[in-house]
This record gives structure tokens, C-alpha cells and sequence, in this order.
């Protein structure tokens, strides 16, 4: 009597299901906002250093030169130094005059911070609900430094950037808010690139930081200190934007779902 024999096995074959994306992958969705991210970038250069049109970014200009000297600021104070005067100004640039306490700290808070600050802007422009809560601070950031400027252009078109920063919470359930907030982050997060171009085109009153480094160490040039300063700036947007691929991984739905429970509109 023959023994059964067991049906022939056939060989392992691979998986057909699709293997689950790597989180630092960007969505469709999210590689549109890299490109946008870097349309803006030229887009800024364009406007912060072409005369004629760079006065209509006053408003914006103002309050990136306003964070930024807001950094040095809280540095001299917490360092033990007396702050003698503060100059924001959309055509001379920003300064802040100090007696005492820590240069190197002090100098280096102006880049670090603005790099922060826009970093966080930048992280609006993923998502709605972030780009929403980021809206309140932009809104007092633009009213504030007016209380240094007499310039009747700069004072109407901050109210038409307030206008628009209102109005764009009611398109696109506040989409619209996340190109705005990314607009300024890019403007932030890249600030040496517009100070050093600011210095070396027009030649303004207050020096950029880098020019303010070289003299506080004689033997590292300005341009030296600039190509430091850009690449860490680079660094900065560039993990500000892996972070916010890797956080922000939702569809259109259910980043509007989650905004609607902050402040519908």
C-alpha cells in the first residue's frame, strides 16, 4: 500500500502589499510646500533688496527686524547689560546700542533667535491649527514696532497686513493663514541672507551682525562670518522642515478637522 504523499509546497514568494513610507518621506501634499518654501525664498530676495518694491514688504521687514533685535534684547538683559537704544527701521535696519554684559552671547542671540522664531512660523505652514495660533503672535508682532515709525506708508500698509491676516482666516477654513505664517517664517528663519544683502546693495546705517562680529574679532572677516551665519540659518530651516514633514502627516480633511475645533470659522 503506498504511502500519501504531502502536496508540493510552493516557493515564498515576495509581498505584494506596499511597505508603509519612511516618516521623513513628504506627502504630495507636502512637497508642494518645500517648493513653495523656496519660490518664497527667491520671491523675498527679490523684494527686500529691489528699490521701489521693497517698501511694500515694510510692515513684514519690520517685524523680522523687530524679533530680531527683540533677541538681543532679552540676551543683554539676561547677560547683566544696559540697553541705551533700540532703532527699528525698514529702510536703516535694526540696532540695538548696549553697555556691558556679554558680546558673543549678545551678538549671536540676534541670528539664533530669528532662526527659532521663523523656524516656528515655518512649522504653520504644514498645518492649519499651528498656522492659526501663530497668527495672534504675528498680528501683535506687526502692531508693536509702529511705536518707532512715522512713515504714513509703512503705518497704512500694516493695517492692510492686518486686514489680510483677519481676512485669511476665513478662506479656506484659515488655509490661507498657512502661506501667510510660511511667508514670514522664510522671512525669519533666513534673515542674515536679507541683512548681509542689506549691507552689502545699500549700504544701511546699522551694520548686519556679521559685519558687527568682524570687528568684535578682528581676524575673521565679514564674508567669513556671513557664510557661517547662512549655512546655520540653512541648517535651521532645512530641520524645521524634516520636523515638520514628520509631524504634520494628514490629509486636507483631517487638518481642517482638527483646525475647526480651534476658533472655527
Amino acid at each position: 500500500m503506498a504511502s500519501p504523499t504531502r502536496p508540493p509546497l510552493a516557493p515564498p514568494t515576495a509581498s505584494s502589499s506596499p511597505s508603509s513610507p519612511s516618516a521623513i518621506t513628504p506627502s504630495a501634499d507636502q512637497i508642494v510646500v518645500l517648493y513653495v518654501i523656496i519660490s518664497m525664498a527667491v520671491v523675498i530676495f527679490g523684494f527686500w533688496n529691489v528699490p521701489g518694491i521693497r517698501h511694500l514688504i515694510n510692515p513684514l521687514k519690520l517685524f523680522t527686524i523687530g524679533a530680531h533685535e527683540l533677541c538681543h534684547i532679552i540676551a543683554a538683559i539676561l547677560s547683566g547689560g544696559r540697553i541705551l537704544r533700540i532703532t527699528i527701521d525698514p529702510h536703516v535696519g535694526g540696532a540695538t546700542i548696549v553697555e556691558g554684559g556679554k558680546p558673543t552671547f549678545i551678538l549671536s542671540s540676534g541670528y539664533i533667535g530669528s532662526s527659532i522664531i521663523g523656524g516656528l512660523f515655518v512649522l504653520a505652514g504644514w498645518d492649519t491649527l499651528v498656522a492659526k495660533i501663530m497668527s495672534f503672535v504675528l498680528a501683535v508682532g506687526l502692531i508693536l514696532p509702529l511705536k518707532l515709525v512715522r512713515d504714513k506708508l509703512t503705518i497704512m500698509l500694516t493695517v492692510i497686513y492686518e486686514g489680510l491676516l483677519i481676512g485669511f482666516w476665513f478662506i479656506d477654513h484659515a488655509g490661507a493663514l498657512r502661506w501667510y505664517c510660511l511667508f514670514v517664517g522664510v522671512m525669519n528663519v533666513l534673515f542674515v541672507v536679507w541683512d548681509v544683502a542689506d549691507d552689502r546693495f545699500f549700504h544701511k546705517t546699522n551694520d548686519s551682525d556679521c559685519t558687527q562680529f568682524s570687528i568684535l574679532y578682528p581676524g575673521i572677516g565679514a564674508h567669513t562670518w556671513a557664510t557661517f551665519w547662512i549655512a546655520f540659518q540653512l541648517g535651521v530651516l532645512a530641520a524645521f522642515a524634516v520636523l515638520g514633514i514628520m509631524v504634520f502627516k494628514r490629509t486636507s480633511d483631517e487638518m481642517n478637522a482638527e483646525a475647526a475645533r480651534f476658533l472655527p470659522t
